[in-house]
């Protein structure tokens, strides 16, 4: 019997740790939500830049995505289609590349036909300061700067009319 208790106590963290991991992975909720959301100042693939603070006073998508991710893939035509229904409403989006080759970027955005900027964080700082652990990872900022929401799992249809409401948005 005493054998069997290494592999059982094993097991048992194993399915501990598993359950937590799956539990948070569609949370809306984080670190960051309820504060301002961190500021970044970074460059686009077409050679602008891109100010969080500057946006203030309009809701703000931030999206981390890359093109090797296939969920990301799957996001990208909704996130166009939200961008070009809501540009009249002042909604910005903005995606920042996650661990992405410029090349590869620069393809995916053509493919997809997205409109809306990409962002550079060579260094990965404004993901770090995001707490951005994979992508895809979305949040909603209020028109005050305030992240309202921190969503680790693909976007969809259904979950967008649920959670834009928060930063002052309707699908």
């Amino acid at each position: 019997m005493k054998r069997w208790i290494p592999p059982i106590l094993a097991g048992l963290l194993v399915i501990v740790l598993a359950a937590a991991l799956l539990r948070g992975s569609g949370d809306a909720t984080g670190p960051l939500v309820g504060k301002t959301a961190p500021d970044f100042h970074l460059q686009t693939l077409d050679g602008g830049d891109v100010r969080l603070s500057d946006l203030r006073g309009r809701p703000v998508i931030v999206n981390f995505w890359a093109s090797w991710c296939i969920p990301c893939r799957e996001e990208a035509p909704l996130l166009r289609e939200i961008a070009e229904q809501q540009a009249e409403g002042g909604l910005v989006i903005v995606g920042i590349m996650y661990q992405d080759r410029e090349a590869d970027a620069r393809k995916f955005i053509e493919d997809y036909g997205l409109t809306f900027p990409s962002l550079i964080d060579k260094d990965l700082s404004t993901a770090i300061d995001y707490g951005v652990g994979a992508v895809p990872e979305t949040f909603l900022i209020d028109r005050d700067g305030v992240v309202q929401r921190h969503l680790r799992q693909p976007l969809t249809r259904e979950l967008l009319r649920d959670e834009l409401p928060k930063i002052g948005v309707r699908l």
